[in-house]
């Protein structure tokens, strides 16, 4: 026992000097710790990470298309009545048991320059799904970073409605007190308690879509269950500044995945086309052999056999198409196709990408527009709110008229507070458009 009573004092004395510290605060997330564990952890970025990976194994297994192969061969054979020896070839009438063993070869040595095209094809794929990884990392980035403002936006209306209904309580004190004197009616206290029981609601709802929203980010950062997660506060009252939409344009068909890789797509349909067009020339072949056996119709013993009946073969073998039911034909015309299906694809992602950089542009300008009108609007609201406060503590103002101040003042902070996430939102998007990296 007094060991115990030491062993528990001891760490009572390292807890108050600050060595043993316990984890009661969960971490603080910034937006890079985030967006750095997704890029870790989340799934569909793994998956597009696979899918690369597989490219890069077709890729291999093309240019090993280019490697002669080896093929082992060795059987055993009974054979009765009239027949030809398989090691021999003499005709005989007799049983025989026979042993055959063998090696072969075989080498492309031109197919049309479809080997070589389908080793450019497969490269220009590892490069494309390169490009689908970090397309699949953007996205992520780009949910995250939505789900983090939304979470700010969120987290600041909590405090929103917490100052409200610390304001609405104190009224409704000073409106019971003041029911009590005998200085109000009966309806002007029941409207505070009203205001109160709405701005409870309120709060209650803020706090609500504060878990929803915490809940998303998780999901997104793939965070196991249970496991206690806040975000860090970050400074959004500054205005971004916005680009020129031509310019963030024209870096974003630069440097963002999805348009190179429809460029990609382009290039792999073209070496489709080479490919199919290989069809129509002759693939010539070097072929190669060794093998010996035995055979029961020799009066030789196995091995002997094995060294008398060895065998070399070399030779060439040429494939010329002459018609294969147009087969070839229609391959090339379906690989045209593909190509001009692979082009338009191009120019419907150009333009989707000018679409999304536009709106961004548009709500990035009207975003900062309001927040400045809203702020205007706040402040004179908040002006108002605090002189409707004073004329109500000296009964110059009925409880109604206070809370339609109150809504107003809180209406006009929602507003800015909306303006200005939205300003930071769009800003970033801008960004991150330019191929810079997203920083709150």
């Amino acid at each position: 026992m007094r060991k115990y009573i030491i062993v528990y004092l001891t760490f009572l004395v390292q807890f108050a000097q600050g060595q043993v510290t316990p984890e009661l605060t969960p971490k603080i997330w910034t937006l890079d710790d985030c967006i750095s564990y997704a890029l870790e952890n989340n799934i569909t970025v793994k998956q597009a990470e696979l899918q690369k990976n597989s490219s890069v194994q077709s890729y291999m297994a093309a240019k090993s298309s280019r490697l002669p192969n080896l093929t082992g061969t060795a059987s055993q054979n009974f054979t009765n009545g009239n027949s030809i020896d398989p090691i021999t070839s003499d005709f005989v009438s007799q049983q025989i048991n026979s042993t055959s063993l063998g090696l072969t070869t075989q080498v492309t040595l031109f197919q049309g320059n479809q080997i070589n095209n389908q080793i450019k094809q497969n490269k220009l794929l590892v490069d494309q799904y390169s490009f689908y990884e970090e397309e699949a990392q953007n996205n992520i980035i780009l949910s995250l970073t939505e789900s983090y403002i939304q979470l700010l936006y969120s987290k600041e209306n909590i405090i929103i409605s917490e100052n409200n209904l610390e304001a609405s309580q104190k009224e409704e004190e000073r409106a019971k007190a003041r029911l009590d004197a005998g200085s109000i009616a009966l309806k002007d206290y029941t409207d505070a308690q009203s205001q109160t029981a709405t701005n409870a609601y309120n709060l209650i709802t803020a706090k609500n879509d504060y878990a929803q929203q915490l809940l998303t980010l998780k999901q997104l950062l793939e965070l196991p269950n249970g496991e206690s997660f806040q975000i860090a506060d970050t400074n959004a009252s500054d205005l971004g500044f916005i680009p020129n939409i031509d310019d963030v344009y024209a870096q974003a068909l630069e440097k963002l995945p999805e348009i190179n890789a429809s460029k990609i797509n382009v290039s792999v349909s073209e070496k489709e086309l080479d490919i199919a067009k290989g069809g129509y020339l002759p693939t010539l072949s070097l072929l190669g052999s060794i093998g010996s056996g035995y055979t029961s119709t020799q009066d030789f013993v196995f091995a002997d056999q094995l060294d008398l009946n060895f065998n070399q073969r070399v030779g060439l073998s040429l494939n010329v198409p002459i018609f294969n039911r147009n087969q070839t034909k229609t391959e090339v015309e379906k690989a045209k196709i593909n190509i001009d299906i692979a082009e338009l694809e191009l120019v419907q992602q150009e333009k989707d990408l000018y679409r999304k950089i536009e709106t961004a542009w548009l709500n990035a300008s009207a975003a900062q527009a309001q927040m400045l009108a809203a702020d205007t609007a706040r402040k004179a609201a908040q002006e108002s709110y605090r002189l409707a406060q004073k004329q109500y503590e000296l009964g110059a103002l009925s409880t109604t008229d206070l809370v339609v101040s109150q809504n107003t003042y809180t209406n006009a902070e929602q507003n800015y507070n909306q303006a200005k996430y939205l300003s930071l939102l769009y800003t970033q998007l801008l960004q991150f458009y330019q191929g810079n990296d997203i920083k709150l």
